[in-house]
């Protein structure tokens, strides 16, 4: 019941996978990440891509049926938008408990399997993040969570949404707290393109339990 068509595939997709846009009083295109705002909207998927692509080829207008202005940076500032929704959720689970700090707290909470998602700042070390993955691998080799893993923010950013300094590495925990703040970062991680770190973390997986198979 919720499903909507993008002007741009024409594939049709739930609410959650597309960003909706309206007209606003000057004509501009504007985009409504809450799916709030009122009059007639239309709707995109919800990638960078094909965001820019609904700027420069015209489906606007043609949704709308009518002349409308597009910024010319439609794309990064939906981006700007879909930044600070996921960084203010972050800071929201950190109050509320739901994030671990810190490569040790990070490593002890993805081996418990309490972690939903892994954040490592875009100066993290490859040490540090190695670290962590080799957790992560772990857990999941042993029938835990496989723990998705993004690197979306600077560290500057983290620590104003974490109120702290030095943030390098942090958890969200897999509680109901930190359900909102998992599903913002993975919908800006959508936007920008998606992580190949998963996929390969998977595919690890699944090559170490053959491995085993094997051996046995």
């Amino acid at each position: 019941m919720n499903d909507r068509t993008c002007i741009v595939t024409r594939k049709t997709a739930e609410t959650d996978d597309l960003i909706r846009f309206v007209v606003g009083p000057d004509s501009a295109v504007v985009p409504d990440l809450k799916r709030s705002l009122p009059g007639r909207g239309c709707w995109v998927s919800a990638d960078r891509a094909t965001v820019d692509k609904a700027s420069a080829k015209g489906h606007f207008a043609r949704a709308f049926k009518k002349q409308v202005i597009v910024p010319p940076e439609l794309g990064a500032m939906v981006e700007g938008l879909f930044v600070r929704s996921a960084l203010g959720a972050l800071g929201l689970a950190r109050k509320a408990g739901a994030v671990a700090l810190g490569a040790a707290k990070v490593d002890s909470v993805v081996r418990s399997g309490k972690a939903a998602l892994v954040l490592h700042a875009f100066e993290a070390s490859e040490d540090g993040v190695r670290k962590i993955t080799q957790a992560r691998r772990a857990t999941a080799h042993l029938g835990g969570p496989a723990i998705p893993a993004y690197k979306l923010f600077a560290e500057a950013d983290l620590g104003l949404a974490l109120g702290g300094t030095n943030v390098i590495h942090a958890a969200v925990l897999a509680s109901d707290a930190g359900k909102a703040a998992v599903k913002r970062m993975v919908a800006l991680d959508r936007y920008r393109g998606g992580s190949p770190d998963d996929l390969a973390m998977i595919a690890a997986v699944a090559g170490d339990d053959d491995a085993a198979e094997d051996m046995e």
